[in-house]
């Protein structure tokens, strides 16, 4: 059940809302908690006990560790719990990598499995694997109640693409939370303008993406509206979904923090992960490369734990090499980065150190979104002029003009440009009021149009559900 559907937004979200600010406090997370099974049951009712069956996994080992603090046996309950879940991982999601790759090095003829992927596994797995870590490491307190942890697991805001939500971030909410009319409002106005980036930016920048493709006479510009396309499209459809994300936690009384930090004003690669899916950025920091010993020690120490980092980076978002090779990818430039470029991007003027951080970005989702490596290739070549085609003709000019209000506009959103205008013009009490008086009528009409765009069209992917 996508958040950006009928069937969610006007059955499922009313019911829940309905029956969770019915019932005392102490039902609530009960509520919570069946309703995030029938979402989830909705829409993987095969898979279901595995999210079930890693919440259990948890709940007992975190126990155990607990019990057992600093002894062998908790150490042996981390390592134990971490294997469980990577293996659930592991075997839905890449043993047909590993298989086809066997086959192809060896000339064997295994059969590949074909197992569908669970709906959000690389989401919940290291949400799990946080809480067991983190009340190993005593950076999170111990949730007795199986109630509250299988709660928090599979909170359904959350659930299936994050952000990755930590329990430590939320264990005191868990427990006991507040509910307003302001945070209420303030979820309701977060979640309408997430489902409007997703529905009427990331959609139609989605469209363009497909025409751009199937294009019937190729041309530069088409390969690199593709591109472009393409690169917007996961933002808006990625961003907007946290913001929806984070927007139904606070109406449950849930602080979730942010994921993305407007990425596309970055004056460097680093720079950019720091403000791009910023929950699985800090994830692997504190869970890989901090461990692994981070920036301490020699250069080439450094250097090892950054490729490494990025290297699973890359494999968590899909068991195909355009993936690896896209972790690699971004490895390489930031440890180059580290080496010298940071020492000229800072004499750069900062609009070209803007072009520079847009044009590694769009590349890279060439890649990240072709898990055919000759078709990587391709558009890799007609992006830079090394087809025999023209750089633009009749069709890609028309294209290009059809869809500039939205392109122009998805650049602007994707700048902090709108939010500072707001944000001046709350600074007086005129328009402070006149903003608070229009906005109702704003997010009102948001959900009318969204609504509309609904029913009569049939896309609306959502990129992130293939990770």
């Amino acid at each position: 059940m996508l958040f950006s559907s009928i069937s969610f937004i006007y059955y499922f979200l009313p019911i829940v809302f309905l029956l969770y600010f019915s019932v005392p406090s102490k039902y609530k997370n009960l509520v919570l908690l069946l309703s995030s099974l029938a979402f989830y049951f909705f829409g993987e009712p095969r898979y279901t006990i595995i999210l079930i069956f890693s919440t259990i996994v948890d709940y007992t080992h975190s126990l155990i560790i607990d019990k057992k603090r600093g002894t062998p046996a908790a150490k042996f309950a981390l390592i134990s719990s971490i294997v469980l879940n990577l293996s659930i991982l592991g075997f839905f999601k890449y043993s047909d990598f590993f298989i086809g790759n066997i086959n192809a090095l060896f000339s064997t003829d295994f059969a590949l499995l074909q197992l569908p992927l669970p709906l959000g596994i690389s989401f919940f797995t290291f949400q799990t694997m946080s809480y067991t870590i983190d009340v190993y490491r005593n950076e999170a307190g111990i949730q007795k109640n199986p109630l509250g942890l299988a709660t928090y697991i599979t909170l359904f805001p959350q659930l299936v693409a994050g952000p990755i939500v930590r329990y430590r971030t939320i264990a005191e909410e868990i427990n006991e939370r507040t509910h307003s009319f302001d945070l209420f409002a303030y979820g309701v106005r977060r979640f309408v303008i997430g489902l409007a980036k997703k529905v009427l930016i990331a959609n139609q920048l989605g469209e363009l993406y497909q025409i751009s493709v199937s294009a019937q006479s190729s041309s530069v510009l088409f390969y690199w509206m593709a591109a472009i396309a393409f690169s917007l499209q996961l933002y808006f459809d990625f961003s907007g979904y946290s913001d929806m994300a984070i927007g139904l936690g606070r109406i449950f009384g849930f602080h979730f923090l942010e994921n993305f930090n407007y990425p596309y004003i970055s004056k460097s690669i680093s720079e950019f992960w720091r403000r791009w899916h910023i929950s699985l950025g800090t994830w692997f920091k504190d869970y890989l490369y901090i461990p692994l010993g981070g920036n301490r020690g020699s250069n080439l120490s450094w250097f090892r734990n950054i490729i490494i980092v990025w290297f699973l980076t890359g494999f968590w978002h899909g068991a195909n090499w355009n993936f690896i090779i896209w972790g690699l990818y971004f490895g390489l430039i930031l440890v180059l980065e580290k080496l010298f470029l940071d020492q000229f991007l800072v004499k750069m003027p900062h609009w070209l150190r803007h072009v520079y951080v847009c044009l590694i970005v769009v590349i890279s989702f060439v890649i990240f979104n072709n898990e055919d490596l000759a078709v990587i290739s391709l558009s890799l070549k007609g992006m830079f002029g090394q087809l025999p085609i023209p750089i633009f003709n009749a069709e890609s000019i028309y294209y290009l003009r059809s869809y500039a209000v939205i392109i122009g506009f998805s650049i602007i959103g994707a700048t902090p440009f709108m939010r500072d205008l707001i944000h001046r013009g709350l600074q007086t009490k005129t328009t402070e009021k006149i903003i608070n008086g229009l906005e109702p009528v704003f997010l009102l009409s948001l959900l009318l149009l969204v609504t509309g765009y609904l029913v009569d069209s049939s896309f609306n992917p959502f990129l992130y559900f293939r990770f």
